[in-house]
């Protein structure tokens, strides 16, 4: 799979998927902490660098590499 996030990018995700896990698993109750897996989708996609949305969508925040 080929890396199509920025490092901002993949940042701003691990970020906001740990917060995600953390926050729904903490205050949600009971049957319904298992919301928090929710987080797991931006923190894998930021931890590979690779969206398949961004890749249906034709998006790519990775700085383009120039071949010498």
């Amino acid at each position: 799979m080929p890396v199509n996030e920025g490092s901002m990018d993949r940042l701003i995700r691990v970020i906001v998927g740990l917060v995600i896990i953390v926050v729904l698993a903490v205050f949600l109750h009971g049957e319904n902490k298992w919301w928090a897996v929710v987080g797991l989708v931006p923190l894998i996609t930021g931890i590979t660098g690779f969206c398949g949305l961004y890749t249906l969508l034709g998006i790519k925040t990775c700085p383009v590499k120039k071949h010498s």
